[in-house]
């Protein structure tokens, strides 16, 4: 019993976060994480083996207990004589039922924790993709994959140790102990079997797309009720109760088409499963009846073989849906290592170190990027910000004031030139460091689904509960967190959407207080902001710059306004530098943009007309 109280543990590096490579190709993807339990499964194949072996000795048992029974011994004499094969008989079903267990008591074990650490890997070897590569996916369908690789690897192992290797020594031993008696039995049962397989196994491939298109179907229809469901206030006002009832209609009615071509063909194999089980069944019969009555084999032989029929026809009976169940799950595999195990873009130097920033001084020299090669954005840029100074970002969209902050993350590398700090070009440290010495507040905070408390403190995992309370107290978020039913273990729902912009704006600001990195980047952070209460945040934000190498993004040129420096971009230039006084007295772009506002807002159109 100790099989069941004893639990694997799970390899301490596929735990790691920092995870870099894995295989990309299903097969050796699948036996990467088998041989970090090779033991464990290695125990489920031999008791299978054993389980299967007792499977097959039962049918020969029945037969030599039935040849002692028709000897036709006295009553006295047939308990002396049957005592011993009726203990192997029972032995043989003793320890079939004891294999079978113990196979799935140890497969239950090792099952969560093969799931864990595919998901840990996996998920791991996901973090460290670009921002390239995960902008342009769907969250969800990241998530799902994760998921489906994991579960796939599961399914492809348990189908593979419990139903084929089973079946395959099932077949080899049951043609073994035939032939011993009767080799037109053997050849028939052996036939019958490689035939009924190879045929499944080709109905199963063809059938795999059937059932796939049948899945694609069902999930774009329940995508549909959803995308209805959450939109139902506007099927309301826009009283369109009838046409999203025809609109659903038309994708269930695809939905139900493509399940009547994936039904009818499964049923096709059915049939053709009970017709070959049929068939084998009377086969054996006849030709067992044929050889008996010839004399050719006895009747411990003919018990044996309609009984081993019986057992093979038992275990292929499910064959077509188990190859259907292993496609899916081997083809799942197969598209979360294509989606997910490709080669990562920003990579660490072997010998990256950690970044230590002392000063805080952000150098572009010479810097040459653009998104794809045929379209550079920066070209030949040289900027300098010395350390603690506060400088703004303006311009038209597209002008590179987002990608100037991208290439300082890293988010992407630079295609020409340095990106430094003080000095160090951030390609040579590791980017887990470098992220740690930049705070980011962006327009749009990202929020967990989890409560204000663990968002704030995700700034600084290690600090205490007086310094999350002064950060808050200094975000100004005290007042709206302790109004709240549950203060601040209140959730804020997905990406915070319980919560207005300017609470959210607060909370990122106690977030980046709670981090106090000595870099403060602010992407767009008030645009989507009142006026009142981007006046409030920026008093706030206003307090966490100083000291602080800052480099603000803005759509407003109020909010640049009393920075020490403004830098105005166009097209990838950098093409007036300086205070807002002294770029208003120069009567350039930035004049224009400043003279063009009635309200102190910055509009992209403006910049665009300038």
């Amino acid at each position: 019993m100790s099989v069941f109280r004893f639990t694997p543990r799970a390899p301490s590096a596929l735990l790691d976060w920092n995870i870099r490579s894995l295989p990309d190709t299903p097969l050796k993807f699948v036996l990467f994480f088998v041989r970090h339990y090779r033991p464990w499964y290695l125990a489920i194949l031999l008791l299978q083996v054993a389980a299967v072996v007792c499977t097959i000795l039962v049918p020969w048992g029945l037969g030599q207990i039935t040849r002692l029974v028709s000897e036709g011994l006295s009553a006295e004499r047939a308990l002396v004589v049957l005592q011993w094969p009726v203990l192997a008989f029972a032995a043989l079903v003793l320890l079939e039922v004891l294999f079978t267990r113990g196979a799935t008591g140890v497969h239950i074990r090792v099952l969560p924790q093969q799931r864990r650490t595919v998901t840990h890997a996996v998920y791991a070897y996901l973090q460290q993709h670009s921002h390239r590569f995960v902008s342009s996916e769907f969250a969800g369908a990241l998530a799902h994959r994760v998921a489906e690789v994991a579960l796939g690897v599961n399914q492809t192992l348990s189908i593979l140790l419990f139903d084929l290797i089973p079946l395959i020594v099932t077949l080899t031993l049951a043609t073994a102990l035939l032939w011993t008696a009767s080799g037109l039995l053997a050849a028939f049962m052996f036939g019958w079997s490689v035939l009924f397989i190879v045929v499944c196994y080709h109905l199963a491939k063809r059938s795999h797309p059937l059932a796939q298109h049948y899945s694609a179907a069902r999930s774009t229809s329940t995508g549909k009720v959803v995308d209805a469901v959450s939109n139902l206030t506007n099927i309301r006002l826009f009283a369109r109760h009838s046409y999203e009832h025809g609109y659903l209609g038309d994708y269930l009615e695809r939905e139900v088409g493509a399940a009547y071509r994936s039904f009818d063909y499964m049923e096709k194999i059915r049939w053709f499963q009970s017709v070959s089980g049929m068939l084998l069944k009377v086969g054996v019969l006849l030709l067992s009846l044929y050889l008996w009555r010839s004399g050719q084999i006895s009747i411990a032989t003919f018990v044996m073989s309609t009984s081993l029929s019986l057992l093979i026809i038992n275990d292929v009976a499910s064959l077509s849906r188990r190859f259907l169940e292993f496609f899916e799950a081997t083809g799942n595999i197969a598209n979360g290592v294509r989606t997910l195990i490709r080669p990562h873009e920003v990579v660490d130097r072997p010998d990256a170190r950690r970044l230590e920033v002392s000063r805080g001084e952000v150098e572009f020299r010479d810097v040459a990027f653009g998104y794809s090669p045929d379209r550079p954005i920066f070209q030949d840029l040289n900027l300098r910000i010395p350390a603690g100074q506060r400088v703004g970002l303006v311009g038209s969209s597209g002008s590179g004031k987002s990608t100037l902050l991208n290439l300082l993350l890293r988010l992407y590398d630079v295609n020409a030139g340095q990106v430094l700090i003080d000095g160090v070009d951030v390609r040579e440290v590791t980017q887990h460091s470098l992220h740690q010495q930049i705070g980011l507040i962006p327009q749009e905070p990202g929020l967990f689904h989890r409560s204000i408390r663990e968002n704030i403190h995700y700034g600084r995992l290690d600090a205490s509960p007086e310094e999350v309370a002064a950060a808050i107290h200094r975000a100004g978020a005290s007042a709206f967190i302790e109004s709240m039913d549950k203060g601040y273990d209140s959730l804020v729902g997905e990406r915070g959407v319980k919560l207005s912009g300017g609470q959210r704006q607060r909370i990122a600001i106690a977030r980046v207080l709670l981090k106090n990195a000595p870099i403060l980047v602010m992407d767009e952070a008030t645009s989507s902001l009142d006026s009142i209460t981007e006046r409030f945040i920026q008093d706030k934000l206003d307090e966490i710059m100083d000291g602080k190498t800052v480099i603000v993004v803005a759509h407003r040129l109020s909010t640049v306004a009393h920075l020490d420096r403004i830098l105005v971009f166009d097209k990838g230039r950098v093409v007036e530098d300086g205070s807002h006084q002294e770029l208003l007295k120069k009567r350039g772009y930035y004049f224009r943009l400043w003279s063009r506002q009635s309200d102190g807002s910055f509009h992209e159109d403006s910049a665009e007309a300038v």
